[in-house]
């Protein structure tokens, strides 16, 4: 199958009580989602949050009894995998989408994994985007003292900000600081009840635009503002400096000149060998010596790094390697040092941005 021809899956994670079954209904009740099947994972004995979802029974399947994130991954792998065939054998219309919706407990990279790693899926589908829902009122709060919350924030692409009509603002100025921190390189959106805009969720990961010149030119402008407006000085004492959820943190590198593909394919396997399991995302697009007008479209989820896409044309005038990583304590002077070595290059071609 082609690009074009697999499923697309968006997986929408977020923390206990942020929006995700809100936003899920919204989605399912839009006509251009018509030929989409939601996968809903519960955690304990009795699933409860699928009564709530208001669509067909053949447009649900219930993962219960676990969590997506562990113990019931083989129960998705295996939903996925035969999920096209019972479509054709219970003559439903075929899928055109699927959306998983995780628990707010989940850990939603081993998901991301199967989806980059097992060859049934592979063949089938294609990851769409990560949509984590967060809380306007109390993510400040939830982000400081939960894990799961951190990460699920960390590998978003699009981080949706429910409630924030109801969000005092001083609380929602402090909620964005904070995101940006945990990941510079998503794109953050205000959700008033669970009215999020469906361009903005529909390929919203740098997985899908991989062929949309104008999206990623997007995508690296954004990230690159995103990035400069912090500091990385080590005694800066402006406000954007939030040591609430200091273990996971995202850094940026812009490389000025033409890399050799050989010399960073290593230094990629190298560090997701070393430090994998923090190395929460990673995206990047790369100027590639050999054929410096076809940049190479980079991203992994820890240990796993899909294969790189080469690209037609830059999508922009901005020809330089911009490297995104969303880290789980990881100095940026690693990152760089390792960079430096690998690639050879010299401390003024390559800048950190965080």
């Amino acid at each position: 199958m082609t690009m074009s021809t697999l499923i697309p899956v968006t997986l929408i994670t977020g923390f206990l009580g942020s929006g995700k079954t809100t936003l899920l209904n919204r989605l399912l009740s839009e006509p251009a989602l018509s030929g989409t099947v939601a996968i809903i994972n519960e955690f304990g004995e009795i699933g409860l949050d699928h009564l709530l979802v208001e669509f067909t029974q053949e447009r649900m399947v219930l993962l219960d009894n676990g969590c997506v994130c562990c113990t019931v991954r083989d129960d998705l792998v295996e939903t996925l995998t035969q999920l096209p065939a019972r479509h054709r054998a219970a003559g439903l219309p075929e899928i055109t989408r699927v959306i998983i919706e995780t628990t707010g407990l989940a850990d939603p990279a081993p998901i991301l994994h199967a989806l980059m790693a097992v060859p049934e899926l592979i063949a089938t589908y294609r990851i769409d985007g990560v949509v984590t829902t967060v809380d306007a009122v109390n993510g400040v709060h939830t982000l400081a003292h939960h894990a799961e919350a951190r990460k699920q924030a960390a590998v978003a692409d699009l981080l949706l900000v429910t409630k924030a009509d109801i969000a005092p603002p001083g609380i929602l100025a402090e909620l964005e600081t904070d995101l940006a921190q945990l990941n510079a390189a998503a794109v953050r959106r205000l959700c008033d009840h669970g009215a999020a805009r469906l361009a903005d969720i529909l390929g919203a990961g740098l997985y899908a635009l991989r062929d949309d010149s104008a999206g990623l030119a997007t995508w690296s402008e954004a990230t690159i503002a995103g990035a400069t407006d912090t500091c990385s000085e080590p005694d800066c004492t402006h406000a954007h400096h939030s040591h609430h959820h200091s273990d996971i943190t995202s850094h940026t590198f812009i490389i000025d000149q033409p890399v050799e593909w050989a010399q960073l394919r290593q230094w990629l396997d190298y560090f997701a060998s070393l430090r994998g399991v923090d190395l929460l995302r990673m995206k990047g697009i790369v100027a590639v010596a050999d054929h410096p007008d076809q940049p190479l479209v980079l991203h992994g989820v820890q240990h796993i790094f899909h294969p790189p896409h080469k690209l037609a044309a830059w999508p922009s005038a901005d020809r330089r390697t911009l490297l995104v990583f969303i880290v789980r304590n990881i100095p940026r002077e690693t990152i760089e040092r390792t960079l430096k070595k690998f690639v050879g290059a010299t401390p003024a071609r390559i800048r950190s941005a965080a």
